[in-house]
């Protein structure tokens, strides 16, 4: 693809972490995954992710995680950048900068919503004009929790947790994001959670009646009770202070406490923005987490919030449609982070 097509500038999408409301561990397929029966929610905590033209490839991670990032080929949002480029046949290399909140290795995609925010800033910096599901089949390729950082919201997942359905439910709901100093590798916490059931009969994964139930009435109790995660006792084993800090949580009033995905982010649900506050300070305030972060959901997924410009889009940033600004970063009371 000629140069003379591609922006001048950069183009920054933001991506949102992610809480499993509920994830089912069915049994392991023949490729070694698993099958599964999840139901995602986007919440209101991001990374940045920039590309722009550059002479080679290479990429720059800022923020308190940075020193626990990839910044060679194994980095996702590279992986993902350079399968759009071979896909759309684009002779131009990137620049990737990272300016990342969401924690490594917690549990909340944040490789995935960066390989999901690399696809979509170089499809608008290159002008490759990719709709929507072909975005979404390149997400897949990259890995299981990559298509939903596109789609953001509420969700059901199968399969891998690849194959989406959107959750038509109500509700705005308050987070409290307990992180760990630690983090647990995915493929570890899946191969626990099969030693612990290794004789028992693991049945195919469905969503419950209950989770489905509470999402429709859009009630934050009903929602806290349903929170479910197989992962949980494999995290647990794996890093056993987990179950500690989610006891803390519940004592200090959480409607509800789950170990987000394969860990080790513990994400409580609470009533509104005071009682999130409340709980926050108390959890900093015993010591159970080493760092607390509040945040809402369900949130958009990877969007545009800087516009290409020159040839192949308009000049200057932007907000993109629906934005409602960055939500991360600002401080509270006793140095918590809100969302």
């Amino acid at each position: 693809m000629s140069s003379a097509a591609i922006s001048v500038h950069g183009v920054t999408a933001r991506v949102p972490a992610k809480i499993n409301l509920e994830l089912v561990v069915g049994p392991r397929r023949a490729d070694g995954f698993h099958h599964l029966a999840t139901v995602f929610q986007a919440v209101g905590l991001h990374d940045d992710v920039t590309v722009e033209a550059a002479d080679d490839w290479g990429i720059t991670v800022n923020g308190p995680y940075a020193d626990l990032v990839p910044v060679d080929d194994t980095n996702l949002a590279m992986q993902a950048a350079r399968l759009l480029a071979s896909e759309a046949s684009i002779d131009v290399p990137v620049h990737i900068t990272i300016d990342k909140d969401i924690p490594v290795a917690g549990g909340m995609a944040g490789g995935s919503a960066d390989a999901a925010g690399a696809l979509l800033a170089c499809d608008a910096l290159w002008g490759v004009g990719s709709s929507k599901a072909a975005l979404e089949d390149l997400a897949a390729e990259l890995g299981s929790d990559v298509p939903f950082a596109l789609l953001g919201g509420t969700a059901m997942g199968s399969g891998r947790g690849d194959q989406l359905a959107p959750v038509l439910g109500r509700g705005r709901y308050h987070w409290v994001l307990a992180f760990s100093d630690v983090g647990l590798s995915t493929p570890k916490v899946y191969a626990e959670c099969d030693r612990l059931r290794a004789n028992r009969r693991v049945p195919e994964p469905a969503p419950s009646a209950a989770m489905m139930t509470a999402l429709r009435s859009g009630d934050a109790a009903s929602l806290g009770r349903a929170l479910s995660n197989d992962l949980q006792p494999a995290a647990f084993s794996l890093q056993p202070r987990l179950e500690e800090v989610l006891r803390a949580g519940m004592d200090h009033g959480a409607l509800g406490g789950i170990v987000s995905g394969s860990g080790p982010t513990v994400a409580f649900l609470v009533s509104d923005t005071e009682q999130g506050l409340d709980l926050a300070v108390a959890l900093t305030a015993s010591g159970s987490a080493p760092a607390v972060e509040r945040a809402v959901g369900p949130v958009r997924g990877a969007h545009l919030i800087t516009a290409p410009s020159g040839p192949s889009g308009p000049s200057g940033p932007r907000a993109s449609v629906g934005s409602t600004g960055h939500q991360t970063g600002h401080t509270g009371p006793a140095g918590l982070r809100s969302s």
